[in-house]
């Protein structure tokens, strides 16, 4: 923990730590190993498919030794993400995940089902918020301000292609993330029956670089950086 960790974008190289960071989060937060029969269906569904498909939009937290700990990623415009979903990023992991038959009656069918319906992501009240995102640290990384930095990175990502604003879901009860979405700025938006989620969104302008920017060379390093992240 005395390595000097900063925000970088994604490189394909982090794509195990991506799926690892995503897997041990998964369950409201905690790890979700003990979940599922392939614990890799959560990163297939949350994680490696934005990597995949807008890796322009990933963001890690590296630890100081080049590995991930934490990671912010997400699509600029949902209703095409949804399309690529389908099109690009199911054929590649449907013979891993097939689709249940039936209704779904396990957790595990539950979660592949949705796997298999990218279109669930794609709702009219969400129109003025296009980008969604999803944001992850490991549990020895939280709280220490890291979070902030890889939102910002995002934002100011998505910010430069003009997009002018985001949303993301969220477990209702996992009230120490509602109180760090609400100290950025997100605010609710309203969706008919969301079950146990709520949807959140804000502007991605007003962007501070604090953490971002650095300072010497890796300063250096990140300007580089953010001027090809789109």
């Amino acid at each position: 923990m005395n390595r000097t960790a900063s925000v970088r974008p994604y490189r394909p190289a982090d794509r195990e730590a991506l799926a690892d960071i995503c897997v041990r989060t998964a369950d409201n937060g905690g790890d979700s190993t003990h979940l599922y029969p392939d614990p890799g269906l959560m990163s297939a569904l949350f994680a490696e498919p934005y990597a995949h498909l807008e890796p322009e939009l990933a963001f890690v937290l590296d630890d100081g030794s080049g590995r991930a700990v934490g990671y912010v990623l997400g699509t600029a415009d949902t209703t095409s993400f949804a399309e690529a979903f389908r099109t690009v990023w199911l054929p590649r992991v449907t013979e891993r995940f097939p689709e249940p038959e039936g209704e779904p009656r396990t957790l595990a069918e539950e979660m592949t089902r949705l796997l298999h319906r990218p279109e669930r992501m794609i709702l009219p009240e969400l129109a003025a918020h296009p980008a969604h995102l999803h944001i992850d640290l490991l549990p020895p990384w939280q709280r220490r301000g890291y979070g902030r930095e890889l939102m910002g990175a995002f934002l100011g990502a998505l910010h430069r292609q003009g997009v002018q604003a985001v949303h993301l879901s969220m477990l209702t009860a996992n009230l120490p993330a509602r109180a760090f979405y609400d100290r950025l700025g997100f605010r609710v938006i309203d969706v008919p029956d969301p079950g146990p989620l709520t949807y959140l969104g804000r502007s991605t302008a007003g962007v501070r670089p604090t953490g971002w920017a650095g300072s010497g060379g890796r300063a250096r390093e990140r300007a580089r950086a953010a001027g090809s992240e789109g």
